[in-house]
């Protein structure tokens, strides 16, 4: 397994990894957004690969306190194909994030993760690696 920087030449294989985490898009759209996340360096996208092929994803931005000196780090995408899960390569990509994050001063890292009956697996995954619930998450949509 190797872990390396997502490129535009990997769309596909986001577009199709994000539809494996219940965000269908297209291969066009995915290509816009990817774009935009690659032209800001507070952005961070990591792929998985398993023998030769891109398995897995994470996504992590890089923000700053205003509570206190530092900047901390979000993981904003976290996901393996379902076909390689359980094989340690999640626990990689979430051990190359927080590598990323410390190289980068960041002091913590957290994420969201959706409190729906097909997250209970990915939160027995993120209390496993040493992340605890703090909050409650609101959203609204502007649109």
């Amino acid at each position: 397994m190797e872990i390396r920087d997502a490129t535009l030449n990997d769309i596909n294989e986001l577009t199709f990894l994000m539809e494996q985490l219940g965000y269908p898009t297209t291969i066009e759209n995915m290509e816009t957004r990817f774009k935009n996340i690659e032209l800001n360096p507070d952005y961070k996208t990591l792929l998985a690969t398993f023998d030769g092929k891109v398995v897995g994803m994470i996504g992590l931005l890089k923000g700053y306190y205003y509570e206190m000196e530092g900047c901390y780090v979000r993981i904003v995408v976290l996901v393996v194909n379902s076909s390689y899960r359980s094989k340690g390569i999640g626990k990689k990509l979430i051990a190359e994030a927080e590598n990323w994050s410390r190289k980068n001063g960041a002091t913590g890292i957290g994420l969201n993760s959706g409190n729906r009956p097909e997250r209970v697996n990915a939160h027995k995954f993120y209390k496993n690696r040493g992340y605890v619930e703090k909050s409650i998450g609101f959203a609204k949509g502007l649109i």
